[in-house]
């Protein structure tokens, strides 16, 4: 490699963050009841299952919408239900990419009778509704305003929670075109907001050593954090969960993913990773490591499909 070489690579690529083309890829959920999982992410979010593989006592199970990995489901018999007090999943953010799209899926979702409702709101940056599945994960639906939209304050993103009526929204913008579209229309992960033990803990984490940069500090009992000035890609609270140690072995939660352009963004987080003496599991296209409360993060580069999702 040249001189020039170097110069260009240290200009593209900053070896403290991640890159600004990184986004979240499927979310990973450890279920006891797979058929009724399955069910409801079809019913309330018209999630397809795409690929099926058996693992021991566990079976893997992938739903998107077309050929696009939004959600696994491992089946894992015998495990306790979440428990909304400790690290884990506080909700896992699907994004839509127009108003349209995100009523027809809040529609759908909300008759769904195994749905329980939990609010709405305008965030200034997006809008959003929220839901519980019928094992007690968190589910946000939403779609983004404009970055053109978007304020700041002293380096924070200005967020706030503001009621926006469910049945206001739903008539402004629920048309029969897009409940019919059903898996035409995309989705995807857009963000995942976790539950936490120490808000210090994890922004060294997710920030020092994953590379996320801050967007927001200033929110009581939360952080919020992205790649390429996102409003975030990720969220940690201690809302509930404030103290919690290392998880136990439960439902919900099994692995953030994070997808980043390629193998240069691999290499430098696997650099962040050894200076903090982390371990971790690098097999060339992912590299998997543990958040200080054993919360699974996996970072890969682009291509993933079903097959490679069901290898994790």
């Amino acid at each position: 490699m040249t001189a020039t070489d170097g110069i260009l690579r240290s200009v593209a690529t900053d070896e403290r963050v991640l890159d600004a083309g990184t986004s979240m890829d499927a979310v990973t959920l450890r279920v006891g009841d797979l058929e009724t999982m399955t069910s409801y992410y079809g019913n309330a979010l018209v999630l397809e299952p795409i690929a099926e593989r058996p693992r021991g006592r566990e079976v893997h199970r992938v739903l998107g919408r077309g050929a696009v990995p939004m959600l696994r489901l491992i089946h894992t018999p015998g495990l306790p239900p979440v428990d909304p007090r400790q690290a884990g999943l506080y909700h896992t953010a699907f994004l839509f990419e127009n108003a349209e799209d995100l009523a027809a899926t809040v529609y759908r979702a909300a008759l769904e009778p195994r749905s329980r409702f939990v609010g709405s709101a305008d965030h200034l940056v997006s809008e959003a509704f929220y839901f519980t599945d019928p094992e007690g994960n968190g589910i946000e639906l939403y779609t983004d305003r404009d970055r053109s939209e978007w304020r700041y304050d002293n380096g924070n993103v200005r967020m706030d929670t503001i009621f926006l009526d469910p049945n206001t929204y739903l008539r402004d913008h629920l048309t029969q075109e897009a409940v019919d579209a059903g898996t035409a229309r995309a989705g995807r992960v857009g963000h995942v907001h976790l539950q936490v033990g120490d808000l210090a803990a994890a922004r060294d984490f997710y920030v020092g050593v994953i590379g996320f940069e801050k967007t927001l500090d200033t929110y009581p009992g939360a952080l919020f954090a992205s790649a390429g000035g996102y409003h975030h890609h990720v969220a940690m609270n201690t809302w509930q969960s404030r103290g919690a140690g290392p998880r136990a072995a439960s439902l919900g939660l099994g692995d953030v993913a994070i997808m980043v352009p390629g193998r240069d963004d691999l290499d430098a987080l696997v650099g962040r990773l050894r200076r903090a003496g982390i371990e971790f599991v690098d097999d060339g296209r992912a590299v998997v490591a543990e958040d200080p409360w054993g919360t699974q993060v996996t970072v890969a580069v682009p291509g993933t499909d079903a097959d490679e999702l069901l290898d994790r």
